[in-house]
């Protein structure tokens, strides 16, 4: 057998049980590859086994294949798309900001027509979105690409509302815009599906996205054009903050907590002071899970994230009037004073579904963040990126 066969079959043998370049990674900081490596040339496969000669040539092969594990070398179409990805996103950003302005639904006063300001920024978004899905394709960016992923997979949720305006989604991901269709459809409809005054409308969903992907790590430079999402930190405090919204809200929902104690009189009364701080905790650590989940790239988090602003949207009067406000990126504050001085049976029965509905997701979210949460993990061994509960793009990555 040569060299180079016994290289290719090894690599074939470690490629098919690793399953991502990951593994491979961890093998090499462990020392385990080299080992393997060493091991494997050193019963017999080798072109010549004994000889002096030879074994050195193996043994600065084997030290090249090593190093370029540890410092890949990445091309220039590599880097260009890493670059590209970069700066597509903030441009794809502004886009959507356009998209967002009510003053892009209105006539202006030298004649343009509200209907032609939305074409055009149409126009721009499409462009701008179609350069940053496909440098995402060819980049190394994983803790950026990832994000993309997650606005494609919105884009796709969203695609028959953006077909009655004249935007499809093309089999490779990349969007297409009818101007005519456009033009003729209700703009209405469109600031709708754009706003961000409701922070699950389209729109909300893929200005957030951006932000963390314009936040992630990344370098266009050549010695560091690839990477991985450091999540320990991460993944531990939204953990621990689902975690303990799990608790807030099943100890809401709870019958326990409203037993009824002696007042100073010898009356029945709710404990409001025992309720109010498990009301406290409650936002806290809602608004804490929010904070860390919405950098997630794992779309099981996402998936139940999005579910438990949508219970809290539609609730929001209800919370209204116990003293919790919801603002317009979801977070929630409590008054107190309203709070307490609050009918507390209706407060039980309100967080007898309410509750329980939220303790259900913060759970999943916990169990997500816990267990998945690496990005990586979404990824296929190819190095396609496998969006949870869709395939649509299933090869876009």
């Amino acid at each position: 057998m040569s060299m180079n066969q016994g290289y290719s079959q090894l690599f074939q043998s470690l490629s098919s049980s690793s399953g991502n370049f990951l593994a491979d990674y961890a093998s090499i900081k462990s020392g385990s590859y080299a080992k393997l490596m060493k091991a494997y040339y050193g019963t017999g496969h080798t072109a010549s086994a004994g000889s002096a000669s030879a074994k050195s040539d193996s043994r600065n092969t084997l030290d090249k294949i090593l190093e370029e594990k540890k410092n890949p070398t990445v091309s220039k179409e590599v880097q260009e798309a890493n670059s590209q990805l970069t700066e597509g996103i903030p441009k794809l950003k502004s886009a959507v900001s356009a998209l967002q302005d009510e003053k892009t639904y209105t006539n202006t006063e030298n004649g343009q027509s509200a209907t032609d300001k939305v074409v055009s920024a149409m126009k721009t978004y499409v462009s701008e979105y179609n350069n940053v899905v496909t440098a995402a394709k060819r980049s190394t960016l994983a803790s950026k690409t990832a994000y993309i992923a997650n606005i494609m997979q919105s884009t796709s949720a969203n695609a028959d509302k953006l077909a009655e305006m004249g935007v499809t989604i093309n089999a490779n991901g990349t969007l297409q815009l009818n101007e005519g269709k456009l033009k003729t459809a209700d703009l209405s409809q469109v600031q709708d599906l754009f706003s961000n005054n409701d922070i699950m409308s389209y729109g909300s969903k893929v200005t957030s996205r951006l932000e963390f992907a314009g936040t992630a790590p990344g370098s266009t430079n050549k010695t560091d054009s690839t990477d991985s999402t450091d999540s320990a930190d991460t993944d531990k405090t939204t953990s621990s903050g689902a975690s303990s919204l799990k608790t807030d809200s099943a100890t809401l929902a709870s019958d326990k907590l409203y037993e009824m104690i002696k007042d100073k009189d010898g009356k029945n009364t709710y404990d409001v002071s025992k309720i109010l701080s498990t009301a406290k905790s409650f936002v806290k650590n809602y608004n804490r899970m929010l904070d860390s989940a919405e950098s997630s790239v794992n779309s099981g988090v996402l998936s139940n994230l999005s579910q438990i602003k949508q219970k809290t949207a539609q609730n929001a009067f209800a919370l209204k009037q116990f003293g919790i406000d919801v603002d317009g990126k979801g977070r929630m504050t409590l008054d107190e004073d309203k709070f307490q001085s609050s009918d507390m049976s209706k407060v039980q029965k309100f967080f007898k579904n309410y509750g329980s509905s939220i303790a259900t997701n913060a759970s999943l979210v916990d169990y997500y963040m816990t267990t998945n949460a690496n990005a990586a993990n979404f990824y296929t061994a190819a190095g396609a990126y496998n969006v949870q509960g869709s395939s649509l793009f299933a090869d876009a990555f």
